[in-house]
């Protein structure tokens, strides 16, 4: 798992190396499969239910699984970008918003409560806390920075599968969930609104993106509950 993380985590880097006005989506893709393979993992993503790529990059008003293409990046446009690869059966996703060139101060406090709410999340992991307080930790960071959270998808267990039986959602459901056992993975990943986050699927059958059309961000790590509390496993 701290392989798997740590190649998901490299690519991310590389991807904030590459991405640029003037870049198409699908370059990046490629990018990020070669340095994949090459590390001797696999995309998580290709062929995963039929996804035709490696990697998932949303623009603006998309909050996930958007498809790589031809799409050139431009100036002025949020960039979420999430990755997923495996390593000798084992699972690491992670995911981070970019803004390409100078942020606006409502996008920047989109991006910043979104990676800080992760943070958050990632803080209340510890051994004998429930994904409850995961939640609540998210939620309460969402709510501070003004930012509206996308319910319908959630954080994830994850290990030998990509999506494992464990849900991680980031907000309050009003039950303790899950105790959190040393050993446990999971995936942490709040996704963020800067209007409404009601959303909707394009009809690529991916895209997620909001139905008002305002700005998305989405951060993500791997982490494990170890004995000494969190363990980033997609840190770089």
């Amino acid at each position: 798992m701290r392989r798997a993380g740590r190649i998901v985590a490299d690519v991310l880097a590389l991807m904030e190396e590459e991405l640029k006005a003037g870049v198409t989506t699908l370059h990046l893709d490629s990018l990020a499969e070669e340095y994949i393979r090459k590390s001797g993992a696999r995309p998580s993503f290709k062929g995963y239910k039929g996804y035709p790529v490696s990697i998932c990059v949303s623009i603006d008003d998309e909050v996930v699984h958007g498809i790589p293409s031809m799409r050139v990046i431009e100036e002025g446009q949020v960039v979420s970008i999430d990755v997923g690869a495996i390593w000798q059966g084992y699972h690491g996703d992670g995911a981070r918003t970019f803004f390409v060139g100078t942020p606006p101060a409502d996008t920047a406090r989109l991006i910043d409560t979104t990676r800080l709410s992760l943070l958050a999340g990632i803080a209340a992991a510890v051994p004998g806390a429930s994904v409850e307080d995961i939640s609540g930790a998210v939620e309460d960071v969402a709510v501070e920075g003004r930012c509206d959270i996308v319910r319908p998808y959630v954080g994830h267990g994850i290990g030998t599968r990509m999506h494992e039986d464990l849900q991680v959602p980031n907000y309050r459901q009003g039950r303790r969930g899950a105790e959190l056992a040393v050993g446990v993975c999971m995936a942490i990943e709040p996704m963020l609104a800067l209007g409404s986050a009601d959303v909707e699927t394009l009809e690529d059958g991916w895209t997620v993106r909001t139905k008002d059309h305002s700005l998305a961000a989405h951060f993500e790590h791997t982490i494990a509950v170890t004995e000494n509390g969190p363990e980033i496993l997609t840190k770089a």
